[in-house]
């Protein structure tokens, strides 16, 4: 189809919808660097003030999708299936799902991304691990999947190309929050890599991409009506991210925690959503006929070592020094760590996810622009969680830095995330709402 951009911009400016071949013609073309920036930049924010109808959001989906290289399990022994987050601070439930997943019977292709903010990404966090490939090509990742039931790898230069320059565009243009294009991006990714189930876990609160849970609630059910359209088995969870997940923020301390968790330990949250994740993503492919069968299952998987030796296997398939596994003191170790004290006793009322986001990306934690380099040594952990009780004078987490200056100007920043009370607050709830497709 011969496509005349100004045209398309313009029925989208004005409210119109725009049809399939109108999409994938602007799409292709701006793939192939035929559409400039400047008119993919009109038409998206275009998309951002009129919006797109769940067939329109379907097509640029399937169109970004087909961008690019395909990976395909076209006739696999067994179901497969992925999870997406939309981002935390502590999140590193990618690194146990995969291996759980995989251990009850699921192949698990997982395509991740890394960090950027304060906002932690998989694949920083598992290039802590000494010579971990995060740069699999796609036979590689294929085979890795077949041998050891998982894979956890970069997103490749021929994977939804149309995303990746899509997202760097929105980024400077103003029209990254759009639920179509949100929708679009995540979508686009998580189907080229060929899982048939899909599950999400759409956080919200003050350090996540979505604020409220209504934002949240619409961005899952937009990803569901697509995955849905594009005949995916998909569901998602609402979560909270008000507070940090877990005790440990930053790349070699989450890598820490999640071994940990797969050991059967690890905070309680952290194993709870890991749980309820891969108890949705088991439901929807079959695995299990029921939530409570697949929970008690998966609980069982973690305490008995089988999900922590598929991560092991995964490890040593990429290339890792799989000594780590064992001795997480071999991973990348700070060079100086300080306590942060608690100025007063009583009880945590609120860890604020937002400020301990920035104090680990001020310690070198995160990186402000793709380019940066981040040091995977850094970060926060023994780090309080609401409802726990503090004597004055307590450690309420460690900074661990690359310097004792670098922990010091940080420390006052770090105590002001910890609101102390006289009175226990209720119970956190991680799982605000499910949404199945």
């Amino acid at each position: 189809m011969n496509v005349i951009p100004q045209w398309l911009i313009e029925k989208k400016r004005d409210g119109g919808a725009l049809d399939a071949a109108e999409i994938r013609a602007f799409i292709d073309g701006y793939t192939r660097g035929s559409i400039p920036d400047y008119q993919m930049s009109a038409l998206a924010m275009a998309i951002y003030f009129r919006g797109m109808t769940a067939d329109e959001t379907a097509v640029l989906t399937d169109a970004m999708m087909r961008s690019g290289d395909l990976v395909t399990f076209t006739n696999w022994p067994c179901p497969t299936a992925d999870k997406h987050s939309t981002g935390g601070i502590g999140d590193k439930i990618s690194l146990a799902l995969g291996p759980l997943a995989a251990s009850a019977g699921l192949a698990v292709p997982m395509i991740a991304g890394r960090g950027l903010g304060i906002t932690g990404g998989t694949i920083d966090k598992l290039e802590s691990i000494p010579r971990y490939d995060t740069r699999l090509s796609i036979d590689a990742f294929k085979r890795v999947v077949g041998e050891v039931g998982c894979s956890i790898s970069g997103q490749t230069e021929r994977l939804a190309p149309a995303d990746k320059k899509l997202y760097a565009l929105r980024d400077v243009t103003g029209t990254v929050p759009s639920i179509p294009l949100i929708t679009a991006s995540i979508m686009s990714k998580k189907l080229a890599e060929g899982a048939d189930t899909l599950v999400f876990d759409v956080k919200c609160g003050r350090a996540a991409f979505m604020r409220t849970r209504e934002d949240a609630r619409a961005l899952a059910q937009s990803l569901i009506r697509v995955g849905r359209s594009l005949n995916r088995k998909i569901g998602a969870l609402i979560t909270d991210m008000e507070q940090p997940l877990g005790r440990a923020v930053g790349n070699a301390v989450e890598v820490a925690e999640a071994i940990e968790t797969l050991k059967g330990c690890g905070p309680a949250d952290t194993r709870l959503l890991t749980i309820e994740l891969t108890a949705l993503m088991c439901e929807l492919a079959g695995v299990y006929t029921d939530h409570a069968t697949a929970r008690r299952e998966l609980a069982t998987r973690l305490d008995d070592g089988r999900a922590f030796e598929v991560f092991r296997r995964m490890v040593t398939a990429q290339g890792g020094d799989v000594r780590v596994i064992d001795e997480p003191n071999r991973l990348p170790q700070p060079c100086a760590v300080m306590d942060v004290l608690a100025p007063q006793s009583g009880f945590v009322t609120f860890v604020d996810a937002q400020q301990i986001g920035r104090v680990v990306l001020q310690l070198g934690g995160g990186r402000v622009t793709t380019a940066e380099v981040i040091d995977p040594s850094v970060g926060v952990d023994r780090l309080v969680q609401a409802g726990e009780r503090v004597e004055k004078g307590q450690p309420l987490m460690r900074l661990l830095a690359k310097d004792t200056a670098g922990a010091k100007a940080l420390a006052v920043n770090a105590a002001r995330a910890v609101r102390i009370g006289k009175d226990r607050e209720p119970e956190r709830i991680r799982v605000l709402e499910s949404i199945s497709g």
